[in-house]
């Protein structure tokens, strides 16, 4: 039975029966960003331009890359944070409102992704949900409530590395971003372009004594529900907890 499932979606996933996508037909491009609300509340991060560099010989970096389940109590500061956003998800150019060159690949450039933050210890920020706004390089706070730790870590099977991190990184599709210029083929371009951005992070954060356990296995439902996101245009693809080694 899977393997019927697998063949359905490889045909109808094949370039040569998706040539007729909302691109090729003209229709209106989605933004480069969801949507943020007029009352929001936006937390400056630290500019990419007054970033610290951080010197590393490449081979080190790769032959030292791992997955770190085990975190320090430290917190990250929030250059920090910034440093590893921008590593993972910064707009280096928008030529448009609808397409954006970033710190990492995506097929067409249409770059699907929203990053939630589950911080629980960044100094200067308050434990919650957050979500990053790439095109301002902001945060935006989503829940802080006592409650939402607990809600978002029952959607992972892993939980101890969550209940351990400093930081989750949950990237999330705008499913019509990359639809619009691929049709049904655009699944398989997420999940390429979700290794990408993961990646970045266990580099980056390897520069700054930061450990990364990538994180694929958990419930969509209950995290979809937690991030207030719908499950079918927008939904959790991939995630990764992070914490001072």
């Amino acid at each position: 039975m899977d393997n019927d499932i697998i063949k359905a979606y490889r045909q109808k996933a094949l370039i040569a029966n998706n040539q007729d996508t909302r691109r090729s037909r003209q229709e209106p491009m989605p933004l480069a960003e969801k949507p943020v609300p007029e009352d929001a509340a936006i937390i400056r991060l630290p500019e990419p331009d007054l970033l610290d560099d951080h010197e590393v010989s490449f081979l080190e970096l790769i032959e030292c890359r791992a997955t770190i389940r085990e975190y320090k109590d430290t917190p990250l500061t929030m250059k920090e944070l910034s440093y590893l956003l921008w590593c993972t998800q910064g707009v280096k150019m928008m030529p448009s409102p609808y397409v954006t060159r970033r710190n990492v690949p995506s097929a067409g450039a249409r770059h699907a992704f929203e990053t939630y933050l589950y911080i629980d210890r960044v100094e200067g920020l308050r434990p919650g949900l957050y979500r990053f706004l790439a095109l301002g390089h902001v945060l935006m706070e989503i829940d802080v409530s006592d409650g939402i730790k607990e809600k978002l870590g029952e959607a992972f099977y892993h939980r101890p590395a969550f209940e351990n991190s400093a930081i989750t990184f949950i990237w999330a599709a705008d499913y019509q971003r990359m639809e619009y210029q691929f049709g049904v083929r655009s699944l398989q371009y997420l999940f390429i372009d979700a290794g990408h951005v993961c990646q970045n992070l266990y580099l980056s954060a390897y520069t700054i004594g930061t450990g990364v356990c990538a994180a694929g296995a958990f419930d969509d439902e209950l995290l979809n529900s937690a991030l207030k996101i719908d499950g079918d245009n927008d939904f959790a693809v991939y995630a990764a907890h992070a914490g001072k080694m």
